[in-house]
């Protein structure tokens, strides 16, 4: 785990370029500001290489001999790989700047690179990806209170996701009301939300599926 500082701005950056005097130069000037950081002289290399850390961002050269940073920047979440990308390159061209910023970058840099925007980038990116971190968490979270429900209750609260209430519910169940309201209380305790629209919103940000059937 990467000890981070006061201002919570360390982490890991990938550096993916071929030009090893760019890429050292740019590892110390990171590693002065307090980051970890590994360098990969190609796509390839990065993807055999790299390491985990608790907040990472990927610095991508978009030249490369043999392949383009463009092209892997977008295949990255097919191959399960997540991190957000500054893009790197000696050429302006807006449909490169275009294209990338499509892709999700979060900046496009001109070389020869200016330390302050490559740090003001990097803690940007370093941000992004603890968000993500976060917010994959949560979601895990409420994954494990939904698998503790049991088929009826999951049953139940789609219906009340769906804004029915417990008589209604009652009858498209074919259950008692006082049945739907013990199963109704049971789920809300599962689920530790107190009302409705708390429900809902631990629902959704779960991105399972509750529709009632």
């Amino acid at each position: 785990m990467i000890c981070l500082s006061e201002d919570n701005l360390r982490g890991l950056v990938h550096v993916v370029d071929d030009d090893v005097t760019l890429a050292d130069g740019l590892s110390n000037q990171l590693k002065s500001s307090g980051f970890d950081v590994q360098n990969h002289r190609s796509p390839a290399a990065f993807v055999q290489a790299r390491r985990e850390a608790e907040a990472c961002c990927l610095l991508l050269s978009i030249e490369f001999p043999t392949a383009n940073g463009l092209d892997f920047q977008e295949i990255l979440p097919a191959v399960g790989i997540h991190l957000p990308v500054i893009l790197m390159t000696q050429h302006p061209d807006i449909n490169w700047s275009i294209r990338g910023m499509k892709a999700g970058a979060v900046d496009f840099l001109l070389k020869p690179l200016h330390e302050a925007e490559v740090l003001s980038s990097v803690r940007t990116a370093l941000q992004k990806d603890r968000e993500r971190h976060a917010e994959d968490a949560r979601r895990r979270k409420a994954d494990a209170k939904l698998a503790r429900l049991t088929a009826r209750e999951r049953q139940v609260m789609g219906h009340v996701v769906r804004g029915l209430m417990n008589k209604q519910i009652a009858g498209v169940l074919g259950l008692s009301e006082i049945t739907v309201k013990l199963h109704r209380g049971s789920m809300m305790r599962k689920m530790a939300v107190r009302n409705v629209p708390d429900l809902v919103r631990a629902v959704e940000f779960s991105g399972a599926s509750v529709l009632a059937h």
